[in-house]
């Protein structure tokens, strides 16, 4: 993010910039990672509201989806209990005159079913048992409630434990909220419209003979879209020097496809005009967020990038190299504070192998490498090296960080040349036409694996899904960022490995089909010292502190 902010600022003198990121999600911030505002002379301001609820984005989507998962549970408790014709009923009351009628979202609900009645009265018995009971399947349910906040005790709990629910219980658990497939739908909508097809085209389950549920067989599609009618509009903010950024959303990168919004990016090159530029955030690393960038968010958004930025440290390279573990608050080992040109070349071949993965889609590649002051010439030079001798378009060292945007003038220049010069329209990693696992592997291959292994659950999904008609979608791989394999631990460039899928499930109104890899988990939980024993605020001034 740092990089794209300053991006924004030192272009051109005559060019119109705008830069896209993404809203900081609460787990993050309040537990290791802290505030994602940037840092020093790269920041967005006011970096406390960009940190905290900024404009209630998150909050929507929270709501949103636990009304969503309220539903089903409430559906299946009154199903359970009454008769087809009570259902009816109460699904079609009638008005003050004795008629009944159906409501505007039901009658999507029937044209699936392929009924044209327009009168409940005149449904046949058959009719009305079709219409009116979804008959979920509750261990078919892959909908979760969601909180913005990182929760490791409720990533597996058991509802409907209360007297009343007369014994229906059902093992479940919570996402964070960044992670809801709402979040997913936000990013990658289009316009109000689009963005109400998919919400109510959302699939949480399926009935017991194996039909897909959705929200609008719910009847919630439409209270789901407003709820979400103030988060599709971004938030302008600016950076310390008075660039613009529009903040939009906020997808988990390496849960979700982890990018800027598609109505962000849209707004932000219509302000810029023909001769301007946008920089868009496309979250960690060419295994994930350019991946997913290319092969999902441009392909709904039918916009092509014409150079990707990849951003490299001397620390992280040291580490790829076999540098000593890193973890999060203790401090650093005296290997990356000290010159060791071996370690960070060793490093090099991870940084290479995104540089090559990114140019296979047909875009340049300009690398930035972060510099610190402990850093050294002959480690700098080892980087720039390695990614020419890569394929990059260039490679430039940038200290925004300490110098703001004086600090970037030349990955600025280096960007523009690169966008300037695109040699092959956009190259997509898959066709959409191949089956979900010919999709998968072809994933797999560009991260080095040898092969992939499917447990008995992602076989019986991936056969699921493509039953019901889902394998033209996408894929959006939930795997660790820290390693090119499913194991964190693997660092470098891993090759030979054999890529397991534990499960498979689907975000069908966001438009994807997401496998989870290895053990990743969809609800973080806080480290021993977390980020909030830093943040405090000033009683007598009201600033927050802590966040920077």
């Amino acid at each position: 993010m740092k990089l794209s902010l300053q991006l924004a600022t030192f272009l051109h003198p005559f060019c119109n910039v705008v830069t896209c990121v993404r809203q900081p999600s609460q787990g993050p911030t309040f537990g290791i990672k802290g505030g994602a505002a940037g840092g020093g002379y790269s920041q967005v301001i006011p970096m406390d509201e960009f940190n905290l609820h900024l404009t209630g984005d998150i909050h929507a989507i929270t709501a949103a989806n636990n009304l969503l998962a309220a539903a089903i549970d409430t559906r299946i408790f009154h199903e359970s209990t009454q008769s087809d014709k009570a259902l009816m009923n109460r699904l079609c009351p009638p008005n003050k005159e004795g008629k009944r009628s159906f409501s505007e979202i039901m009658f999507r609900r029937l044209k699936k079913l392929g009924i044209s009645k327009t009168r409940p009265e005149d449904l046949t018995p058959q009719e009305v048992k079709k219409f009116a009971r979804l008959d979920i399947n509750p261990d078919s349910i892959t909908w979760r409630r969601v909180m913005d906040v990182n929760d490791r005790f409720l990533r597996k709990i058991t509802v409907g434990q209360g007297p009343e629910e007369k014994g229906m219980t059902r093992e479940t658990g919570f996402d964070i909220s960044v992670a809801s497939e709402i979040m997913a739908v936000l990013a990658l909508t289009t316009s109000l419209a689009d963005m109400r097809e998919r919400l109510g085209k959302m699939v949480i389950g399926n009935s017991k003979a194996g039909d897909p549920v959705t929200a609008d067989d719910l009847g919630v599609g439409g209270a789901l879209t407003v709820l979400m009618k103030d988060a599709i509009n971004p938030t302008l903010m600016q950076t310390l020097e008075g660039t613009p950024v529009l903040v939009h959303a906020g997808p988990f990168a390496n849960i979700a496809h982890g990018n800027s919004s598609i109505v962000a990016d849209r707004i932000a090159l219509k302000l810029v005009g023909p001769g301007g530029f946008v920089v868009t955030e496309a979250g960690f690393g060419a295994d994930i967020g350019t991946e997913k960038f290319m092969n999902i968010k441009c392909r709904y958004s039918g916009l092509t990038p014409q150079c990707a930025v990849i951003v490299a440290t001397i620390r992280a390279l040291k580490m790829h190299g076999g540098g000593p573990e890193v973890v999060a608050g203790k401090p650093l080992d005296r290997a990356y504070l000290n010159e060791n040109v071996a370690l960070v070349e060793a490093g090099c071949v991870n940084l290479a192998r995104h540089i090559s993965n990114t140019k296979a889609y047909g875009v340049n590649v300009v690398v930035a490498v972060n510099m610190f002051a402990t850093d050294t010439e002959a480690e700098l030079n080892a980087v720039k090296n390695t990614a020419l001798a890569a394929g990059a378009y260039d490679a430039v060292i940038c200290t925004h960080h300490a110098h703001g945007g004086k600090g970037a003038v030349d990955l600025g220049i280096a960007v523009q040349k690169a966008c300037e010069n695109v040699a092959q329209p956009l190259q997509f990693l898959y066709p959409l036409d191949i089956s979900i696992k010919e999709k998968i592997e072809a994933i797999a291959k560009s991260y080095g694996a040898s092969g992939v292994e499917y447990s008995e659950q992602a076989e019986k999904q991936i056969e699921m899904y493509s039953k019901q008609g889902f394998s033209g979608l996408p894929i959006c791989m939930a795997k660790t960022q820290y390693s090119f394999s499913h194991n964190a631990s693997e660092k470098g460039a891993p090759t030979g490995f054999i890529l397991p899928i534990r499960d498979v499930r689907a975000s069908i109104g966001a438009g994807f089909i997401y496998p989870l890899v290895g053990t990743m988990s969809t609800m973080p939980g806080l480290p021993t010292r977390p980020c909030f024993y830093d943040i405090d605020i000033n009683t007598t001034t009201g600033k927050v502190v802590g966040l920077s």
